[in-house]
């Protein structure tokens, strides 16, 4: 009795492992278009993006120069990224039903389009582009953003 308790438990631990470690890997957006260089930081590694590359929560996304990265989310939110720009989603959450929304754009330097989708459209309080000096709250539809 004692072993077969003890079994349960342990396949317990591994389904938890298991869908903590799915979980984690939710991606928000996917790469509509590139031009030029640009990377995604994910964790220790860096890649090149492609078009058609999934972003996820916390990826760093750098473009050099020249470099120009479309992102489209999936409440329709569409950011277009501009040259020499770097950025982080820190948080995005798209759960209509269950009431659960938010956008939050970290901006280090750059160039951002912000085009609002579904959760500005549902709860525009939960959107917030953080620049260095200052928190904006999205009302409005489009936003244009530079950060030196």
């Amino acid at each position: 009795m004692r072993h077969a308790i003890a079994c349960l438990l342990c396949l317990g631990l591994v389904w938890i492992g298991t869908s903590t470690a799915v979980a984690e890997e939710i991606f928000i957006s996917i790469v509509k278009s590139v031009e030029g260089g640009a990377t995604i930081t994910r964790g220790d590694t860096t890649h090149a993006v492609t078009s058609g590359m999934e972003v996820k929560r916390a990826d760093i996304i750098r473009t050099d120069r020249n470099g120009h990265v479309g992102l489209v989310f999936s409440d329709d939110t569409r950011i277009s990224i501009g040259p020499g720009t770097e950025l982080t989603i820190d948080s995005y959450l798209f759960e209509p039903l269950e009431n659960n929304l938010s956008f939050v754009l970290r901006l280090v330097r750059g160039t951002v389009s912000y085009l609002s989708g579904q959760i500005a459209k549902l709860a525009p309080e939960a959107v917030q582009l953080v620049l260095p000096a200052a928190t904006i709250g999205v009302r409005g539809t489009h936003v244009l953003i530079k950060v030196d």
